[in-house]
């Protein structure tokens, strides 16, 4: 066997210098980090036997909410209902639903500061009670804007609210074309103001035929006020009726006492107090239906319709001729004036313990007060006037004014009206201004 050797030698090209000497470089040892001085925090130096202490950091404090959860009060429901002719306390609540013992306890609480008999119609009572009926506040609104509260609690309370009123004076001025009330509403003047006015002067003017159209009637009158809300009834301070051919003048005294002072072309003409003080006059005299009986009767008086227990006084001096009871007027009291005039007045709750039979009153006295004794549907004052035992109308008689006499001086009663006057002309201008900016 011949073996054949190959030896040979591989040819190789020479390698760059350039690449020989890239594979011979290595980098350079790295640096150790440099630290700053500021930057170095020494460890604080470890002894062996000292058990390091550590320390929770403080956190702040804690408040703990309230959870409990608030208290709910019940719904509450409001009824509300003016009293009407003929209802009582009881029946108004019982038609609210009340159970007797409830309305039982409320009568109590109400009748603890007001007289529950002097209720009449126009008063209203408002119920405030949880959905289940149990009352919690009851309020009886009266007279005047007062309000009389009784509250459910652990114990029963009462409580009279009484308005923040105070006394503004207002005037007016109306021409009569048709009726002194017409006249009066178009200038937007209380129409009531025409029963004072027949009451004053029904014995001196014949309304129904003196007045045909033209006359001019100014008033000067007063009213609580709450705000912009009026309490009670306006009373009346000031009044002139110009005819045209006379001039009657009226001026009321602001004393409490009822008397009023006639005037006619600036001289005092007669002294006159009507019998209940802003009473409304409900039922004239002549022939009606009579509101018990039903059927048409002589109405011998007028009726002037007032809360139960108002004063009433005596309308012309006289001397008191009889105090008692009359069958259908109740409780009475006749003052006669002269040999031939008498004046009645009927229904009355009550008269003055110091009142006697003989005794002489001057006008304004008080003599009773209103009442529903005898025949009668509600609290009122029948007034009579009669003439030879034969009633006469009230407002037109003329015998009244010649029996009253003159119950204050003359100088006192002049310089009254020119007062009267010139606040009458005061307010009038600033009414007129004040209109007449509000136009603008």
């Amino acid at each position: 066997m011949t073996v054949v050797g190959v030896t040979g030698v591989f040819s190789k090209e020479p390698v760059p210098p350039a690449l020989a000497a890239a594979s011979l470089w290595t980098p350079d040892p790295l640096a150790p980090p440099q630290l700053s001085a500021s930057n170095l925090v020494r460890p604080a130096e470890m002894r062996a036997d000292v058990v390091p202490e550590f320390r929770p950091a403080e956190l702040p404090p804690v408040t703990l909410a309230d959870n409990s959860l608030p208290s709910i009060a019940p719904p509450l429901i409001t009824w509300s209902r003016t009293i009407a002719s003929g209802e009582t306390l009881d029946a108004v609540l019982a038609d609210a639903g009340l159970a007797a013992p409830d309305r039982a306890e409320i009568a109590l609480g109400l009748g603890a500061e007001y007289d529950l008999r002097r209720l009449r119609p126009g008063h209203s009572i408002t119920l405030v009670s949880t959905t289940d009926g149990n009352p919690r506040r009851v309020e009886l609104a009266v007279d005047d804007g007062v309000r009389i509260e009784v509250i459910f609690g652990e114990q029963l309370a009462t409580r009279v609210v009484e308005p923040n009123s105070e006394l503004v004076t207002f005037a007016g001025e109306a021409v009569i074309e048709s009726s002194i009330f017409a006249a009066l509403a178009e200038a937007d003047i209380p129409a009531r103001f025409a029963v004072d006015l027949a009451q004053m002067l029904g014995g001196t003017v014949d309304f129904r035929r003196e007045l045909v159209g033209g006359e001019t009637v100014r008033l000067l009158w007063r009213e609580a006020r709450d705000g912009t809300q009026r309490i009670g009834q306006p009373e009346l301070a000031f009044a002139a009726l110009d005819t045209g051919d006379f001039v009657y003048e009226i001026v009321w005294p602001n004393d409490g006492s009822g008397r009023a002072t006639i005037y006619i072309d600036g001289e005092v003409l007669r002294v006159f107090a009507q019998p209940v003080e802003g009473a409304r006059l409900s039922s004239v005299f002549g022939r009606r239906t009579h509101p018990v009986y039903g059927n048409v009767r002589m109405h011998t008086g007028v009726d002037f319709a007032a809360a139960r227990g108002t004063p009433i006084q005596a309308t012309a001096p006289g001397r008191v001729s009889f105090i008692g009871r009359r069958g259908g007027y109740g409780r009475v009291v006749e003052i006669a004036h002269g040999s031939d005039t008498v004046t009645r007045y009927a229904h009355l709750s009550a008269v003055p313990d110091d009142l006697a039979q003989g005794q002489r009153v001057m006008a304004g006295d008080l003599i009773g007060r209103v009442g529903a004794t005898g025949t009668a549907t509600g609290p009122n004052l029948h007034y009579e006037v009669l003439v030879d035992g034969r009633p006469t109308d009230p407002l037109s008689d003329e015998r009244l004014a010649e029996a009253a006499e003159r119950e204050a001086d003359d100088t006192a009663a002049l310089s009254r009206l020119d007062e009267a006057r010139t606040l009458l002309a005061e307010r009038l201008a600033s009414e007129i201004a004040q209109t007449t900016t509000e136009r603008l």
